[in-house]
């Protein structure tokens, strides 16, 4: 039996390492600058190997919270025996520069910050460039999950100061979900091997790769790589550099407008759960449910009308009151908008609320740039 998935040629360290070189250059960085390795496992694997391997008992952390994510991240860090400083802004905003500024005023021996770009969760996402001016200022260690915000608005770890910078393939990159890459400074590097709790000889080393991966000339892989998700990774670059980074950001911040847009004109008492515009993530639009409704039984009956649209109720304690449209990668289109609000504004009207379909429709042509 043959399958184009089976039997395939052996990756080569040169193939991996040019899909490596291709990742950096997506990054706006490169081998001059900062570093970038391929980490063979979903983005929480580069997550939770950079928290470890830069932090330990006498770390300060800043730890910023404006979804779930930021909460791991502390967990994780005071795992490592850091002590954390949690700067926490409710979920329907994002955190400013200024916010940062204080808290380094409060605590001026932080010497390590951590922050989502964007939470896809919530569907906000943060002012980094601003937020990195800060933290260089007080020379503190950069840390950015950058999983759902790549490819979907700029991710600039070098003009931005960001020491240690995660990214997945698997949101608005449209790629696998089983290969995830970190770019990391020579102060994360340094940081690392000062620190004797940083995992070495294991899955979650970052230093592991550099050693013998990096400092090998990148010659020889660690282990055998995850073949198939890497040769996806490369046909996902290829796909965004055929169509330009650029358009595939702008597609991605049109279907955040045209969402936003066109729920509120749906009306049914659907709001945006990201109060202003600027803060909401443009790899997802988070909608609140009107009042006296389950999001989780909205979301069903448009569900049951098309089970491939991009809907799901939010997670945790959100899941009654939130509705995620997750228009990122080959999701980000007028089309996929399109319905997946007509399919919400059904099961509004369903529900016995007075929706206005075309001028939904009408609002998503009008916004989508």
């Amino acid at each position: 039996m043959t399958h184009p998935f089976l039997d395939l040629a052996p990756l080569s360290a040169e193939h991996f390492a040019s899909i490596e070189d291709r990742v950096a250059r997506l990054m706006g960085t490169s081998a001059t600058s900062q570093d970038v390795v391929i980490m063979q496992g979903e983005a929480l694997l580069p997550l939770e190997g950079a928290i470890r391997g830069a932090a330990g008992p006498g770390t300060v952390a800043l730890n910023v919270i404006t979804g779930p994510y930021g909460q791991t991240f502390g967990d994780w860090l005071r795992d490592c025996g850091a002590t954390v400083h949690d700067l926490a802004v409710p979920f329907h905003t994002a955190v400013t520069a200024q916010q940062v500024r204080e808290a380094f005023a409060e605590h001026p021996e932080i010497d390590f910050v951590s922050l989502v770009h964007a939470e896809a969760a919530t569907g906000n996402t943060n002012p980094v460039a601003e937020i990195g001016e800060v933290v260089r200022e007080h020379g503190a260690l950069f840390y950015l999950d950058a999983v759902a915000s790549v490819a979907a608005e700029p991710v600039l770890p070098d003009a931005w100061g960001v020491d240690l910078c995660v990214i997945g393939a698997q949101k608005a990159m449209g790629g696998p979900a089983g290969v995830s890459a970190v770019s990391v400074s020579a102060r994360a590097w340094e940081r690392m091997a000062a620190n004797p709790q940083a995992p070495r000889h294991s899955y979650l080393s970052l230093l592991d790769w550099k050693q013998r991966w990096i400092d090998g000339g990148r010659k020889a892989l660690l282990h055998a790589p995850a073949q198939l998700e890497m040769l996806a990774l490369e046909a996902c670059v290829d796909r965004i550099e055929s169509e330009g980074l650029d358009a595939v950001m702008a597609r991605h911040a049109s279907a955040a407008a045209a969402t936003r847009a066109g729920a509120l004109a749906l009306g049914g008492g659907l709001e945006p759960y990201v109060h202003a515009a600027r803060d909401a993530a443009p790899v997802a639009t988070t909608l609140r449910a009107p009042a006296g409704t389950d999001a989780r039984e909205l979301v069903a009956k448009a569900l049951s009308v098309d089970p491939v649209l991009p809907l799901v109720a939010g997670g945790g304690a959100l899941a009654a009151e939130m509705i995620r449209v997750n228009h990122y990668g080959p999701q980000a289109t007028r089309g996929v908008v399109q319905s997946s609000l007509a399919a919400l504004g059904g099961a509004l009207a369903e529900a016995g609320f007075e929706v206005d379909l075309e001028g939904a429709r009408k609002a998503v042509a009008a916004a989508w740039a």
